[in-house]
């Protein structure tokens, strides 16, 4: 697959990435025996994040980033909304081109329980210019780097960052 269809089909990649985590993710709780899980999909993206997980009562509002593995991406922009969202996080997804698994991951959240870390003061820009090339600002979208991220190898390794070490009160 080219760097063109990922640009293309953006859209449709982005949804394909989102059920693939959702599966995956699923799959590694249900490994674990917990059964008390909820999934809820935001209807509107306006608030800053994509969807929210709820296990075993710890709540997070997810915001998804993904790039293909070889991408030169190194920033990504955050709505300034979902630090007021209850356990906000980022979860930047790493993916292979051609068969779209799914790793490494990178995050960006506090503890169970506890708010988004703090944005930082770099205001986002849109893409593309006005018509003299002048790229106004976002304020809603604060800019962080990757390198402000924690490097995570497995959906395990996700999934104690989002819920913590799970007991018998995750469980169903």
């Amino acid at each position: 697959m080219t760097e063109t269809a990922h640009f293309l089909d953006s859209g449709l990649r982005e949804k394909v990435i989102e059920h693939l985590f959702v599966g995956d993710l699923l799959r590694c709780l249900w490994r674990q025996g917990v059964r008390d899980i909820e999934v809820l999909r935001a209807e509107v993206d306006r608030a800053g994040y994509d969807l929210v997980l709820e296990v075993g009562g710890i709540m997070r509002h997810v915001q998804f980033k993904a790039s293909y593995c070889g991408a030169k991406t190194a920033r990504v922009g955050i709505h300034t909304d979902l630090a007021r969202k209850p356990g906000g996080c980022v979860i930047w997804i790493w993916f292979d081109p051609e068969s779209m698994d799914l790793g490494p991951f990178l995050w960006f959240g506090g503890e169970p329980g506890a708010p988004l870390p703090p944005l930082g003061d770099r205001v986002g820009k849109h893409t593309r210019g006005d018509s003299t090339g002048n790229k106004a600002e976002r304020p809603n979208i604060r800019v962080i780097g990757k390198g402000q991220f924690s490097s995570l190898s497995t959906m395990e390794s996700v999934v104690n960052e989002l819920f913590g070490s799970l007991n018998k009160s995750a469980s169903g």
